[in-house]
């Protein structure tokens, strides 16, 4: 589909807020609070203005990510109501200028990320990027209803990145950090797919609810749900995670439980849903966004507080 065709009979000019919601900045947050926790749960100090520049290098990095998967997907984001609004469909920025943000951002974060800590850190940036802009957004989103799968690798690199910028190595406790966030991505994401599945039949998007329907989409959340508590508390047996840590993420860990139960139990995405239903899809989809967020501040807080800190020339 090319420009003309996306830009609307009424051309709007763009503005610097739409260049930040091309870099996707909500997905920007959480990618930028998982690579922190990483980093400060990791052994070892840091420079703290070097510890600030491997922060900035991932948020430039998800933003660049962020902006090729807009530029990727504008025929599609133009299709659905959800995304029509997006600064390209819209006809704010053009598709081309989307591609060159993000390709400039890509190689600016990496050398940011290479020149601040170590290049095992600017090497998993510069996947992460490729996985998500490539693998996920230009082989995977449009051919599998396992996208969301495979494609989930690319949001659990960053803790592995403030890991390895701080100690250039990735140890197991740097790979269960990307696993809880890895078995978190179908759950929360099918939520949301079960309330915009006729969004992604429209744009003819593979996600699970259209090419298996909602009842197998529900029982994946759940069976998904079923991994990731148990193993939101491997922390605690690792040793990563202390007390504070293990209530967190126990009491959180149930109460998503109960929230995939409740949507198995529903008949959230058919046809014949009612709102309550689908209403328990939607709540799901907000706690799960807690739960991540929560579950690495308590991991965050443990090891900040108890004497990790950044020396002037560490």
């Amino acid at each position: 589909m090319t420009d003309q065709t996306l830009t609307p009979e009424a051309p709007r000019y763009a503005t610097a807020g739409d260049y930040v919601e091309l870099m996707k900045p909500r997905i920007m947050m959480l990618v930028v609070f998982t690579a922190l926790a990483g980093l400060v749960a990791a052994p070892g100090v840091m420079n703290p203005v070097m510890a600030g520049i491997a922060i900035l290098a991932v948020a430039l990095g998800s933003g660049a990510a962020g902006a090729l998967n807009m530029w990727y997907d504008a025929d599609i984001d133009a299709i659905m109501t959800r995304t029509s609004t997006r600064p390209i469909p819209s006809g704010a920025v053009p598709r081309g200028e989307a591609l060159a943000l993000g390709l400039i951002m890509s190689g600016v974060s990496v050398l940011l990320m290479w020149m601040a800590s170590n290049w095992v850190a600017a090497a998993l940036l510069g996947l992460s990027i490729a996985y998500y802009g490539w693998f996920y957004t230009m082989l995977l989103k449009r051919r599998t209803p396992q996208n969301i799968v495979i494609g989930g690798a690319a949001g659990a690199f960053p803790p592995v990145i403030g890991w390895a910028a701080v100690t250039g190595s990735t140890p197991l406790d740097a790979w269960i950090l990307f696993a809880i966030v890895f078995f978190w991505t179908p759950p929360h994401f099918w939520a949301l797919s079960l309330l915009a599945h006729k969004e992604y039949e429209k744009a003819g998007v593979p996600m699970l609810p259209v090419t298996h329907g909602a009842k197998a989409t529900r029982l994946q959340i759940l069976l998904y749900t079923l991994l990731l508590v148990p193993l939101g508390l491997a922390p605690v047996v690792t040793g990563l995670g202390g007390w504070l840590y293990a209530v967190t993420a126990g009491g959180l860990g149930l109460a998503f439980l109960y929230g995939a139960a409740r949507v198995f139990c529903s008949k959230a995405g058919d046809v014949d849903a009612p709102g309550g239903d689908m209403k328990k899809a939607r709540n799901l989809f907000l706690f799960s966004i807690l739960y991540l967020f929560v579950v690495f501040a308590a991991l965050l807080v443990e090891h900040a507080g108890f004497g990790v800190y950044f020396p002037v020339g560490g």
